[in-house]
């Protein structure tokens, strides 16, 4: 805003100064030496961050301007609109009425009153633009200030919920522990003590009952076989399906992306994800970790979705993205990197940068 009134009235007192320069002008020296005075105390009062200050240098600029209309020359009066506009400002909130309150020395000049009125009109346009153009800046300095608000709020809130998330983990991990261990206790702790209770007994009947030593060991044997049969049940249980290792966890680093990266990953999956072996699942993933990460750096794309076919014959990952692509497909670390791992179980990685760039990873079944 400041910028403005000062470049309007270096115009005006621009426009002064070529007036006078092709006039016949008697005294010169005092109107030169209004004008560096006008010149320094508008330059002045900039300096100063207090508006109390500011509001009495433009005060006593009006009234210099005033003394040099009557005493030195009347056109100076010129160099009033955009002060009195200035001053007048912070007091008279409706424009119009700030507009007529500066046409106002138009009734009493005895010439140039045409001249006057232009420069008033032209001197309030430049204010007005000044003004909405510093109140459109306060508006996104707020907004800007209150998204910042905001994005403290939700990192801490974020924070808040990612401890939040640990802790209900370590719970988690601790109550599972203590179900497991509760239900080894209850279930094949009993059993094995059963067991042992009829081997102690059929030992001690060894060389008294015979037969009746043969059925405590029967007996123990029947147990110690239903306590495997629920060790290996309870194991079961608790190991969770490959599809859900795998799926799973590439959902989490996809949504992970996603979040911290504002870009869209859609992620489908077809077929019998049991058939994937956890090494071709680390493979996969560990290919698609570094494709996206290509994919953030050269593409500019604003989406890049992933697929995992499994076919009869072979698994088929492929990353996709909407960028720019490449004519020619130069193989960095990263794409090699993918190659490497890949041969290592005899598949291949194919790229493509025809059409956004896209890369496939093929893995054939065990």
């Amino acid at each position: 805003m400041e910028l403005w009134i000062i470049y309007t009235k270096l115009v005006v007192v621009l426009f002064l100064a070529v007036s006078y320069a092709h006039a016949n002008v008697d005294n010169l020296p005092n109107i030169v030496f209004c004008l560096l005075l006008y010149i320094s105390m508008n330059s002045i009062m900039y300096v100063f961050s207090k508006e109390r200050i500011r509001q009495g240098i433009l005060l006593g600029s009006v009234i210099l301007i005033f003394l040099s209309f009557y005493d030195v020359n009347p056109l100076l009066i010129l160099l009033l609109p955009i002060n009195f506009y200035e001053l007048a400002s912070p007091f008279i909130k409706v424009k119009s009425v700030l507009l007529a309150l500066g046409l106002i020395p138009v009734l009493y000049l005895p010439e140039a009153e045409y001249l006057y009125g232009l420069v008033s009109a032209f001197s309030f346009v430049s204010f007005m633009m000044a003004m909405r153009y510093s109140e459109q800046i306060m508006m996104y300095e707020n907004k800007l200030d209150k998204m910042r608000h905001n994005i403290q709020r939700l990192s801490a809130s974020l924070n808040e919920n990612q401890e939040f998330i640990k802790q209900s983990e370590y719970t988690n991990r601790l109550e599972e522990r203590n179900r497991i261990s509760q239900q080894i206790h209850d279930s094949i702790g009993h059993s094995m003590t059963g067991a042992l209770i009829q081997m102690e007994a059929a030992k001690s009947l060894l060389g008294l009952d015979a037969e009746k030593a043969k059925e405590l060991m029967q007996n123990a044997i029947s147990i110690s076989k239903q306590g495997i049969e629920d060790i290996r049940i309870t194991l079961k249980n608790m190991k969770p399906p490959t599809e859900q290792m795998g799926v799973q966890r590439l959902k989490l680093i996809l949504e992970e992306f996603s979040i911290k990266h504002q870009i869209k990953v859609p992620f489908v999956y077809k077929g019998n994800m049991d058939m994937i072996t956890p090494i071709q699942w680390k493979i996969i993933t560990e290919n698609v970790a570094e494709a996206l990460t290509n994919a953030l750096k050269y593409s500019k794309a604003t989406e890049i979705s992933i697929e995992i076919h499994v076919l009869n014959r072979m698994v088929k990952a492929e990353v996709k993205d909407n960028g720019k692509g490449a004519q020619k497909v130069v193989k960095g670390l990263g794409i090699m990197g993918m190659e490497e791992r890949t041969a290592s179980v005899n598949g291949t990685v194919i790229v493509d940068g025809t059409n956004g760039f896209s890369v496939t990873t093929l893995l054939p079944m065990g």
